[in-house]
């Protein structure tokens, strides 16, 4: 075996220094994740539980399989918009008799499970997600329909739901709606486009139109029991496969349902796995909190992989990248992990080559950010950068095998994208509190932007005023720098959630379970051209 020995000294003050920060950023995204799964607050939520109903995370509870983990997907969708955090929707991966979904549930304390836009994008990114993994999708409806207010954001784009779910069913992937209460207007086709529904008894409410609605279009007089009820869905319109007694029988419902399945994974589970030889907890005192400062990734990955064995590919060209193969709670992987920040030509080329590799064994790639972008400069231009950054970025765009990312530190420029960015379509991405991510640093950015106004004030032959450039770098770094950090980017679901870094060696262990679903092939060929 090569365990990978490690040089941190948990003793240390520099090791201290890293923990308290990483804690205090954690202690920030704890709070927002509390927001989250506050949902509508106390007032709504006891007005929810006054009518006898559970909160969409104890639905959820109920529907896994007990003592089995849930992984909450993009907890902080819609942070710092005009909307709840969490986007009145709660999504993720879970177990149900023995079969990994993906479980989607309204939150009905927020505006009565109304969808805004954010709660449109997560939905279907839990599609997208659902449907690249061959997981089994399970719907917990309770939803109003549209935010109206909002419906221009919402309508057009917002059909892509329906035209998912029949596309699943298509694939052959199984769709399950249980609906526990309203699931009106366009939520109708939620369950009208289920391969399974469960409504629960004079509870679920599932019309085109309401009554108010069905009186303005026609005149006719109708309650809500008649033209949308459980009862009625099930004894006359057949829309309703199954009629539950109540919440906890229609989860009851679903957990059979799914059992009857007959499905199967692609490939089947590894069985148990050595524990990483070094301690998880010591994660957190890694990353220093000044991302200019460099940290070894290897310190990482043997806190990550099984036993701490790495096999590393080109140890000795192109150092500021490490490569290398190794197993993640039995599954292989290969990992690229930024070392120094910067990408060379040597890292890009040696990239390019690990990654046609991975493709050639079937392994998935895990991408471990910490890059500042590829280099920049005259002897770097000429040596021929942009050829060997496209190589890479070439790469990573038609490999075919499941990609995973989790951005450590800082993920920039064309960086990003060369280590899988969201743009590149990873099964999943996910981020440690101490990540940022941005086109460029915010004191690169405002410099550029001072150079660029300075030029032109000179070309005009005008006076350039120093003390509102000054105050246009401080604006320009603060803005960078607020719209850099994980809370803002996981807002806008650039990524899957944030996590404790304690917590990456389970969080990739149940992405590569679910993304084990289905095949795992690699490109035979088929990539564009490398310009050498």
């Amino acid at each position: 075996m090569t365990v990978l020995a490690t040089g941190l000294d948990p003793a240390s003050a520099e090791y201290a220094e890293r923990r308290t920060a990483m804690l205090a950023k954690l202690a920030e995204i704890e709070a927002e994740h509390a927001r989250a799964t506050a949902g509508g607050g106390e007032k709504y939520t006891a007005r929810h539980r006054g009518r006898g109903k559970l909160l969409a995370r104890e639905r959820i509870e109920l529907l896994v399989d007990p003592d089995t983990p849930f992984l909450e997907l993009s907890p902080l969708a819609a942070w710092s918009s005009d909307y709840a955090v969490g986007a009145s929707l709660v999504t993720g991966i879970g177990t149900i008799e023995g079969v990994e979904c993906l479980i989607t549930a309204n939150d009905p304390t927020v505006r009565g499970g109304a969808s805004n836009p954010w709660t449109l994008k997560k939905a279907l990114r839990a599609n997208e997600i659902a449907y690249a993994n061959r997981l089994p999708v399970i719907s917990l409806v309770e939803s109003g329909g549209a935010d109206l207010p909002s419906q221009k954001e919402i309508f057009i784009p917002g059909g892509a739901l329906f035209k998912d779910l029949t596309r699943l069913s298509a694939a052959g992937i199984p769709t399950v709606a249980v609906v526990f209460g309203n699931s009106t207007a366009g939520g109708a086709y939620v369950p009208g486009m289920s391969d399974h529904v469960i409504m629960v008894k004079e509870r679920a409410k599932v019309f085109l139109g309401g009554p108010p609605l069905v009186k303005m279009a026609t005149g006719e007089e109708s309650d809500d029991e008649s033209l949308g009820g459980a009862e009625m869905h099930a004894r006359t319109s057949g829309l309703a496969d199954y009629f539950a007694l109540d919440e906890p029988d229609a989860l009851r419902q679903a957990r059979r349902v799914v059992a009857r399945l007959n499905w199967r994974k692609a490939h089947p589970d590894p069985g148990p796995a050595a524990p990483p030889a070094h301690d998880e907890e010591e994660l957190l005192g890694i990353v220093p909190g000044d991302l200019k400062a460099p940290f070894d990734p290897r310190e990482v990955i043997a806190r990550i992989v099984d036993g701490s064995d790495f096999d590393e590919f080109k140890p000795l060209y192109g150092p500021s990248l490490t490569t290398g193969w190794a197993a993640l709670h039995g599954y292989p992987v290969g990992i690229l992990a930024n070392a120094q920040g910067v990408l060379f030509s040597e890292e890009s080329q040696k990239a390019a080559q690990f990654i046609q590799l991975a493709n050639q064994r079937d392994i998935p790639l895990l991408f471990l950010h910490n890059t500042t972008g590829y280099m920049v400069g005259k002897e770097y231009e000429q040596g021929g950068i942009i050829k060997h950054g496209a190589m890479m970025i070439n790469a990573v765009s038609n490999s075919k095998v499941p990609h995973l990312s989790v951005l450590m530190g800082a993920s920039y420029g064309a960086g990003h994208y060369g280590m899988c960015g969201r743009a590149y379509d990873p099964r999943f991405l996910f981020a440690w509190p101490s990540a940022k991510s941005a086109v460029m640093g915010p004191q690169q950015l405002a410099g550029v932007l001072s150079i660029v106004a300075r030029a032109s004030a000179a070309a005009k032959g005008q006076p350039y005023d120093e003390e509102a450039d000054a105050g246009l770098r401080a604006m320009v770094e603060q803005q960078i720098e607020s719209e850099s950090l994980p809370m803002f980017l996981s807002g806008r679901l650039y990524d899957d959630g944030v996590i404790d870094p304690r917590d990456t060696r389970t969080v990739l262990g149940l992405c590569l379970a679910a993304l084990h679903t289905a095949p795992v092939e690699g490109a035979r060929g088929g990539f564009g051209i490398f310009r050498m």
